[in-house]
């Protein structure tokens, strides 16, 4: 069995992480984090896990990591990389997966532009590995750091990046319009996400400076060989989870279909629908699984490319946990198989 230990238990990704490694089977989980919450259970902040035996939330500073083996970190951006530099260096052998966003952007200098903050763990960042699972396996098997993707990033990028490898997509016309449930913003109290602030509506945010852009391009870039900059714009819906992403593009739609649905044949987490089919947000709710779709435009020579996950599994925890059967050689869907809940 391996040990387990989260920080940032409190939240909507700890939570789900914790509802993930209860059915894994093959972890134990041995410490959670709260700093806010420390000396509560987490049956009282999350009724779902009442009457369960789970550690007693404490604070980072309380957790024992010596008999720990994996450490997800699920800590607000900016907050990370001193925890994980902590940890690391308490005990070099432990593995760490980081569901923030401090260790996924490979320039310092490009993380300092985007965060507004010098990185404080550069040393760290040279070994992070970027945890797509479909694109960077076989990196991921061999890091004991690795750095979890962002969900609008994770449902762009796995339909993006093979068809930019093929050279079947023209990169100066890509068009990424996403779509995200109320858990993406976190559980923190805030005005904005009220339900009278936001039901019955539909907004964009982050315009043209969202930090998953970051993601995109450097992914993007990686699998050209060459800069890639796409347009991207996230917007809110009033749905607790899931990411839906219409992504636009000049190339013929039949040939992407064709290398998306060989290029991802055989890989558990993400399905191409039949050409021309449109996936549905609701068919993956609770699940670890893409669903693409590719269709054809009315205007020759262009195609829509539809993708969508459960922002809190496969945007989230659910890679999270992918990333952790693979660094530790278990079987990659271990614990994962579950399928979407419907109705």
């Amino acid at each position: 069995m391996l040990s387990a230990a989260v920080y940032g238990a409190s939240g909507y990704t700890g939570a789900e992480l914790v509802r993930l490694l209860l059915r894994h089977g093959e972890v134990r989980i041995a410490a959670l984090s709260a700093d806010s919450n420390a000396g509560r259970r987490m049956g009282e902040l999350f009724g779902q896990f009442g009457g369960l035996d789970l550690p007693m939330l404490s604070t980072i500073t309380q957790v024992d990591l010596s008999e720990v083996d994996v450490l997800f970190c699920a800590l607000p951006h900016g907050t990370t990389q001193t925890a994980i530099a902590d940890a690391l260096r308490a005990k070099p052998t432990l593995k760490v997966v980081d569901l923030s966003a401090d260790f996924r952007l490979t320039d310092p200098a490009a993380y300092a532009r985007w965060y507004g903050h010098e990185h404080l763990a550069p040393q760290l960042q040279d070994e992070a590995v970027y945890g797509l699972t479909e694109v960077h396996r076989d990196a991921i098997r061999g890091t004991r750091l690795v750095a979890n993707p962002g969900c609008h990033t994770t449902t762009a990028l796995l339909p993006l990046i093979p068809l930019v490898a093929a050279d079947a997509i023209d990169t100066d016309t890509i068009v990424v319009t996403s779509a995200t449930g109320m858990s993406g913003a976190g559980r923190g109290a805030k005005v904005g996400m009220l339900f009278s602030e936001v039901s019955e509506g539909y907004h964009a945010y982050g315009v043209a400076n969202h930090r998953h852009t970051s993601e995109l391009d450097q992914e993007l870039s990686r699998a050209a060989g060459r800069e890639v900059l796409v347009t991207f714009t996230p917007h809110l819906v009033p749905m607790n989870r899931g990411i839906y992403a219409t992504i636009t593009a000049h190339g013929d739609a039949a040939r992407m279909h064709a290398i998306l649905s060989e290029h991802y044949a055989d890989e558990p987490f993400v399905t191409v629908l039949r050409f021309g089919e449109v996936p549905q947000s609701r068919h993956v709710r609770g699940s670890n699984t893409t669903h693409v779709g590719v269709v054809a435009d009315r205007v020759p020579g262009k195609a829509l490319i539809f993708s969508t996950l459960d922002n809190l599994v496969k945007g989230a925890s659910g890679q999270a946990v992918q990333n952790m059967n693979l660094v530790f050689g278990l079987d990659e869907g271990t614990g994962l198989r579950q399928l979407a809940l419907f109705p």
